[in-house]
């Protein structure tokens, strides 16, 4: 179950999100979508839980300027950065709840969701107002992590941590991002919104690369919302956390440039 510290996208975290997670994590994956949805040839996209963008300006490279991109996200904090980055061209930025969207019945052709499903508190709710603005035969995208084991850096920055706090271990990698990624489940939450048709799940693996392993630990420790759970456990220990991780991650991958495992689930399901 997600808390309320698991969505507090705020302060630091947004920039260190986007300079450091990003290429980290999400980049690989943005791309991925891009080039999905583009062989669809969509006319209008609504993507929803953009964050920083990443996924919006893969869309907006990899798609002609008549298809029209809207970009929502409930963090005023994460799209403003989004919006503050900008696009090759333009898009339209939209705050806004994902299980409430205010877009008419059959807006769009197109909804596109990066690693945001998990943060939802009723995914079925979620799923249905994407179900609810897409056009018959439109295509609904949304990627999920797959198990922290099998994402190396994650799994290895929740170890450290569980080591700094063993009364107490810091578990949002575990909880959030990595918390839902069975596929059963998945399925049956789309079919509960009202998906007639069977998803297309496809697991994809990728490389996470980082020119240092303190740079790996920063990404995951204060450019992500486990930062809250830290400096509720320990104020002003945020610095010992990412060390501490530094050096879990070095002890596997080395200090020098290190290599990762990541892997997520990417879900495709027509209205």
């Amino acid at each position: 179950m997600t808390t309320a510290s698991d969505k507090s996208f705020t302060g630091a975290i947004p920039e260190i999100y986007e300079s450091h997670l990003v290429p980290l994590i999400f980049a690989p994956y943005a791309r991925d979508c891009a080039t999905r949805v583009a062989s669809v040839a969509p006319t209008g996209i609504l993507e929803i839980a953009a964050g920083t963008g990443v996924v919006t300006r893969a869309l907006a490279d990899a798609l002609p300027a008549t298809t029209s991109i809207v970009a929502t996200d409930l963090n005023e904090a994460m799209l403003a950065q989004a919006a503050a980055i900008g696009t090759c061209r333009p898009v339209e930025w939209r705050q806004c709840n994902a299980m409430a969207l205010p877009f008419a019945d059959c807006s769009f052709d197109a909804v596109v969701c990066q690693f945001g499903a998990m943060f939802f508190p009723d995914r079925v709710k979620a799923y249905a107002e994407a179900r609810r603005v897409l056009r018959s035969g439109g295509t609904f995208w949304l990627s999920v992590w797959d198990r922290i084991e099998d994402n190396e850096f994650a799994d290895e920055v929740t170890a450290a941590l569980a080591a700094l706090f063993p009364q107490d271990p810091p578990r949002f990698l575990a909880r959030t991002p990595h918390g839902y990624h069975d596929r059963s489940r998945i399925r049956r939450d789309l079919a509960d919104a009202g998906f007639d048709a069977a998803p297309q799940i496809d697991t994809v693996t990728a490389r996470s690369p980082a020119a240092s392993a303190h740079i790996a630990a920063v990404a995951y420790c204060e450019g992500t919302p486990l930062r809250n759970e830290v400096e509720a456990r320990a104020p002003g220990g945020l610095a010992a956390a990412t060390k501490a991780a530094t050096a879990r991650i070095a002890a596997r991958f080395g200090g020098a440039t290190v290599d990762g495992r990541i892997q997520a689930h990417v879900v495709t399901v027509q209205a």
